[in-house]
């Protein structure tokens, strides 16, 4: 009888200190006992049937707050809305590391944190090392600019070879997932090798795992040994391993090929960092080497590329400015030019379109980070460890910097014929941890984006409805599949 009251006892706590809030935490829903402010999520989310970044703009603007206070099952979230705000943790380091969830720790596929998930020195030192020899190898250079043009006429071939009725936005994918092969490995892919039809299925399925998975997981871990089939955790650890031995076997041909002075591909040039520190204590494994593969496929196959199709999306639903775009291509250059990344500021009207189509259809609408240590945060005390959501969607869409944010105009982005910059435009995010790819994606959007534009004009498909603009639903908001004609330009 004696241990049934204890028990009781124990339990009865347990329910009252996992709904109590920390002193002077943020505002935001009431917590229930194990779930937190969960069924308030999921029923603004019904009520307002829209994105997270969209429910969590309006949670915000119910609790009247600019940062606000969230627990789902175990872990304290806070999210912030506003670009002031946003920036001010973005700079600080503070706010600059990882979350450090479950779900975190199941995106990986061996020991090495990679470079999206290192932090401090680690990060910065692989940093570093990555971008140095990214581009001595090639981004940013000439021959990088060639594989693109090499890429693209991939892409016209399956246009034409298709009379021109194609979903470009899977094509895209193929020819950026084989550009970062190229830098990565130093090789292209045929575009039918069972090896790169099966990579492709991989990253597709992936994504679509960590979207049904990605929110479960991340807060009751514990499911997985419930329902490990039904909250998708069976098939990701299925899909992770698919995809090491992938990349292993790519990274073990390195190894045996390897010879000094060979850093013609980033595996080479990280095998050369391996072995120039062998038997110390070292970050450059093997295991940390098959994580940042990872990272860099992960990031192209779908920022870059999903980027790229929302662009060719608007220009099939704004068919004025697609011809405008035309006009100023016809215009500035020969029919033969050969594009490069430096001729958009000859045309900076198309630098304008390609920058409103990242801040219109922004594909990482939520940046997330962890606070590392116990801080405060206007006058709000956000205890250590705390996950950050940070609403860059809503800083994208925000009326009071952008005026008409719901308009596509790409005028926005010029003053008197010339690029004008904006704090505010953060795609890439902003800070310390502003995106690695960025230079290897806007060299990927200008010049695919030219060329085919030059070529091809985009139109809607005989007696089919016009696309949405809607993103899927997802952790990361990508553009529902559609298909369009590609008219060959006299």
């Amino acid at each position: 009888m004696l241990l049934v009251v204890i028990g009781v006892i124990c339990v009865a706590l347990f329910l009252v200190y996992s709904s109590r809030k920390p002193h002077n935490y943020p505002p935001g829903p009431p917590w229930l006992p194990i779930v937190g402010s969960l069924p308030y999520l999921q029923s603004f989310s019904k009520r307002v049937g829209q994105p997270q970044h969209i429910v969590l703009q309006e949670m915000c603007k119910h609790w009247n707050t600019d940062v606000l206070g969230l627990k789902v099952g175990e872990q304290l979230l806070i999210a912030v809305c506003k670009y002031p705000l946003i920036k001010k943790m973005l700079d600080n380091e503070i706010y600059n590391a990882r979350p450090n969830n479950f779900f975190g720790k199941l995106r990986t596929i061996g020991s090495g944190p990679g470079i999206t998930c290192a932090e401090g020195k680690l990060w910065l030192e692989q940093k570093r090392f990555i971008v140095r020899h990214l581009h001595d190898i090639g981004l940013g250079k000439e021959i990088m600019e060639e594989k693109i043009r090499d890429e693209i006429e991939e892409i016209a071939y399956a246009i034409d070879e298709q009379n021109g009725e194609i979903e470009i936005g899977r094509h895209v994918q193929l020819a950026v997932i084989n550009l970062i092969w190229f830098l990565v490995a130093g090789t292209r892919i045929k575009k039918d090798d069972v090896q790169f039809v099966r990579l492709l299925e991989l990253l597709e399925q992936r994504s679509k795992a960590f979207d049904m998975a990605g929110g479960k997981l991340s807060h009751f871990p514990w499911l997985r040994f419930i329902a490990p089939q039904a909250v998708g955790y069976n098939l990701i650890k299925g899909l992770n391993v698919e995809l090491k031995e992938f990349l292993m076997e790519s990274i073990e041909d390195h190894q045996r090929s390897w010879v000094e002075g060979n850093e013609s591909d980033l595996m080479y040039s990280f095998i050369t960092q391996m072995k120039s520190e062998e038997g110390l204590s070292s970050n450059f494994t093997k295991d940390q080497l098959l994580m940042v593969c990872l990272d860099l496929f992960v990031a192209g196959a779908h920022s870059t590329s999903s980027t790229l199709d929302y662009a060719f999306l608007m220009m099939l639903l704004h068919d004025d400015i697609q011809m405008k775009v035309q006009a100023v291509l016809d215009s500035n250059f020969p029919k033969d030019h050969k594009f490069t990344y430096p001729d958009w500021r000859k045309i900076p009207y198309i630098q304008a379109v390609l920058l409103e189509v990242q801040r219109y259809c922004s594909v990482i609408p939520i940046a997330s980070r962890r606070v590392y240590k116990d801080v405060v945060l206007e006058g709000y005390k956000i205890p250590k460890d705390t996950t950050v959501l940070l609403n860059l969607q809503s800083v994208l869409m925000d009326k009071s910097i952008w005026g008409d944010p719901e308009v596509f105009r790409p005028d926005r982005f010029l003053d008197d014929d010339r690029v004008t910059t904006h704090d505010e435009f953060v795609p890439f995010s902003t800070g310390r941890r502003r995106c690695l790819g960025e230079p290897f994606a806007r060299t990927c959007l200008f010049i695919f984006f030219v060329e085919i534009l030059r070529k091809y004009s985009i139109v809607p498909v005989k007696n089919k409805p016009l696309p949405t603009a809607t993103p899927s639903p997802g952790i990361i908001s990508l553009p529902q599949r559609y298909t369009a004609q590609f008219m060959r330009r006299s």
